[in-house]
């Protein structure tokens, strides 16, 4: 049986939805752009790290709402598992004044498995958070299931798609809610630069269950590997 890039992406997708809320009947749409530059490499036999900075303009396009700065060194314990200890720095400026901002460390697997053309990568992040609004130390859990497909054997451009799943493990006093947090939907495709370096560009669908409200994001993303 042949499996077509579009069939394997709506099928993870539809994997994940259950688990996100059926769609309030009052929904805001945000036209967004979220930028990302990730460095890679290795520092020494077997250990490895990635340093990313990711701004992200939003309330349509009207003003920079966050700011990501994520590093990380992992292990490759296998060719395809490395795990991760991270930690990152998210700037939040609030419209009209004052910040959220919010500090997390966070543990990661990542698995990738190649065959021919095909590519499939699971991340698992556990995440530790700490906001200025409050006390509390919130715990998330983040799964992403990616599928790349390559439109030729070596090198070229690749069609990509990914579904990632957040679920909010407490409630915390800076506004955190138990349970389903978070459904994003990416579609797009990957094209390369000299030497490992990579380029993606694409559509992404942020869903966000809110009090009351359920917020969704239309993202033109936009991200830049750098790879030595």
């Amino acid at each position: 049986m042949r499996h077509t890039p579009a069939l394997v992406v709506a099928a993870l997708i539809a994997a994940v939805n259950p688990a996100a809320p059926s769609v309030h009947a009052q929904t805001e749409h945000d036209l967004q752009a979220w930028g990302n530059l990730t460095l890679t490499g290795s520092l020494a036999d077997g250990i490895v790290y990635f340093a990313e900075v990711q701004p992200r303009v939003s309330d349509d396009l009207s003003r920079v709402s966050q700011t990501l700065l994520r590093p990380a060194i992992g292990v490759a314990v296998t060719p395809d598992l490395t795990l991760f200890q991270g930690y990152a720095k998210v700037l939040q400026p609030v419209a009209g004044g004052g910040s959220r901002d919010e500090d997390r460390s966070f543990q990661q697997a990542t698995w990738m498995v190649q065959r021919g053309r095909r590519e499939i990568q699971s991340r698992t992040r556990f995440e530790q958070r700490w906001n200025e609004a409050g006390d509390d130390t919130g715990f998330r859990l983040r799964q992403m299931i990616r599928y790349e497909h390559a439109l030729k054997e070596a090198g070229g451009p690749a069609l990509l798609g990914s579904v990632e799943g957040f679920v909010a493990l407490n409630d915390t006093d800076w506004g955190a809610r138990g349970g389903f947090d978070q459904l994003r939907t990416f579609v797009g495709a990957e094209l390369p630069l000299p030497g490992a370096s990579t380029i993606e560009a694409g559509y992404l669908n942020q869903l966000v269950d809110g009090a009351g409200t359920t917020r969704m994001g239309h993202v033109l993303s936009v991200a830049l590997f750098i790879r030595h």
